[in-house]
């Protein structure tokens, strides 16, 4: 109980008790339940449920189903859905990325040694002789005192990128966050910072400890159509060609330009790197398929009492990565963990708020967002044009790829320590006799990386519960095995289907304490915020929580 005791300590809020949930409202929430919605939304017939495609239509008319006979209302004024202006970018027609240097020239393969792709909204994009320039880690991080571009000029140039931060990398606690990673070891930061400094072309090195995910889950996610919000500009604002190389490809691409991987690797970690031209050059052309759609976010709302006008609210993805037309075999992504779970928890939890018998004094909103898989786009659109005012928002509650392994003694929170709201997780989980644990694998970035995200750099706290580690029957080793696993065989990959021999007795488990921590708040007064010196305190501090807009 130490990280309980540790948070009330420093917990602005009042280590209050978890108010009782009424039991009829906690008896909605059932593993029978939750299977059925995962089995429904993980079927083959939903087609893996990508964002503008006849599985997105079949979902969105389910989740509206099941809200309205829950008795909920439409969470956008009277509709219950919110457009998301998408543009799905296919490249269609890719040939070998060509490189030429050390008197040699190399021809590398679209998918198994690189993917590339644009977000410019154009018919063609190419780098044609583009230099190569390593920059290290790419992170430009005054609060650090680190620039990787310093004293350098990319225009027209094309650079190689690592992944993750130079903390992981020297597992050195005064680098950045130490072995934590930071939103500067995000790949979407990387891309973010080269248009920024106006490079023609990015390509982040692929290495799996420092990226969380093998060369498959790369090979998967960024071929095919890659959706972006629409923009003003055509997303001009981008770099003409940003990519992936695989680890072996960029080994080959030192070599030739007569540099050491290793070496300049190791180099990049220190204070006071410099980047490199490699004195090779990068060509290729990318020949793309532009569709623009509408995607939607679906919201319910169940009005509160005296405070309506404040808001909890609950968040999950209902989005995969739909179906692969060219893949031999099955080729379609289930998502059934990612996310028909979180999902059915949304629904589960919605379900058992529509059995108080008397509404809470605040209102609930209920959010399942499209599009998280290709970028947080629908949450992303939901915080830059919100439904409610975000000041409004007392807190988010977040769910994505839970556990279907049984019950655990343990609760992870993903970013544990950012924010009050962890302190009211661990008096939830007490009622079951649990413990809240930080996040295991911080260097793999997981509070960057859904859509908890979206809410909370704009101010709103938000709060992100993983499935534990410590198995009441397996214990800690056997579930460590079993997520492993899941993550090397399944992830991202059409195999992540509906298991019947799932236990969802510990997602029910966690499912309620997610209910207890939002009926704390929408019964009660409280406005939890980020503790000092988090990065998203200013932001809510600025919002005047709780003021009318």
């Amino acid at each position: 109980m130490r990280f309980a005791i540790l948070s009330c300590a420093v917990a602005l809020v009042a280590c209050e008790s978890t108010p009782m949930v009424p039991g009829a409202a906690l008896e909605r929430i059932t593993a029978n339940g939750l299977a059925r919605d995962i089995q429904v939304l993980a079927s083959d017939s939903f087609g893996g449920r990508g964002p503008s495609s006849p599985g997105e239509v079949k979902t969105v008319a389910y989740l509206i189903a099941r809200f309205q006979s829950m008795g909920l209302e439409p969470g956008n004024g009277d509709s219950w859905t919110q457009d998301v202006p998408l543009v799905s970018i296919n490249a269609v027609r890719t040939g070998p990325l060509v490189t030429r240097g050390g008197g040699r020239v190399e021809r590398f393969a679209f998918g198994p040694q690189y993917v590339a792709w644009t977000k410019r909204v154009v018919e063609s994009s190419a780098l044609e002789a583009s230099e190569f320039v390593f920059v290290g880690y790419g992170i430009v991080a005054p609060e650090y005192a680190w620039d990787d571009y310093v004293g350098l000029d990319v225009r027209g140039k094309t650079v190689i990128i690592l992944v993750n931060d130079p903390g992981f990398a020297t597992q050195d606690s005064t680098l950045f966050t130490g072995n934590a990673m930071t939103y500067y070891g995000r790949w979407t930061y990387k891309f973010e910072e080269a248009a920024r400094q106006g490079a023609a072309g990015a390509f982040v090195v692929h290495e799996t400890a420092p990226a969380a995910y093998g060369w498959n889950v790369v090979e998967s996610s960024w071929t095919g159509p890659q959706f972006d919000l629409e923009r003003p500009d055509g997303n001009a604002s981008r770099v003409a060609v940003e990519g992936w190389l695989s680890h072996e490809a960029a080994l080959a691409i030192f070599a030739q330009s007569g540099a050491e991987y290793e070496q300049l690797k190791a180099r990049a970690a220190q204070r006071g790197f410099r980047p490199v031209s490699l004195g090779t050059t990068a060509t290729l052309s990318l020949g793309n398929a532009i569709e623009r759609s509408r995607s939607q976010n679906v919201v319910a709302r169940l009005p509160g009492g005296a405070a309506r006008d404040e808001y909890v609210l609950y968040t999950a993805h209902w989005d995969h990565l739909g179906t692969d037309p060219t893949a031999t075999g099955d080729g379609i992504y289930n998502g059934a963990v990612d996310n028909a779970t979180g999902t059915a928890a949304l629904l589960s939890i919605a379900h058992a708020y529509a059995a108080l018998g008397t509404p809470p004094r605040r209102s609930v909103l209920f959010l399942a967002v499209t599009a998280e898989e290709q970028g947080l786009l629908g949450s992303a659109h939901f915080g830059a044009e919100p439904t409610v005012p975000l000041r409004q928002i007392v807190a988010a509650i977040n769910m994505d790829g839970m556990n279907v392994n049984g019950p655990m003694r343990d609760v992870m929170v993903i970013g544990y320590g950012k924010s009050e709201l962890d302190a009211m997780v661990e008096q939830a989980a007490a009622v079951d006799n649990r413990v809240v644990i930080p996040d295991t694998e911080p260097e793999k970035g997981y509070y960057y990386r859904s859509d908890h995200f979206s809410l909370a750099k704009y101010g709103v706290p938000a709060v992100y519960a993983d499935a534990g580690i410590d198995h009441v029957e397996h214990g800690p080793e056997w579930t460590r095995a079993r997520t492993d696993a899941y993550r090397l065989e399944r992830y991202h990959q059409p195999s992540d289907e509906y298991d019947p021999t799932w236990d969802l007795t510990g997602l029910a488990q966690d499912a309620r304490l997610l209910l207890r921590v939002g009926y704390r708040l929408a019964v009660g007064g409280e406005w939890p915020n980020w503790h000092p010196g988090t990065e998203f305190r200013a932001a809510r501090d600025a919002m005047a929580p709780g003021r009318a807009p």
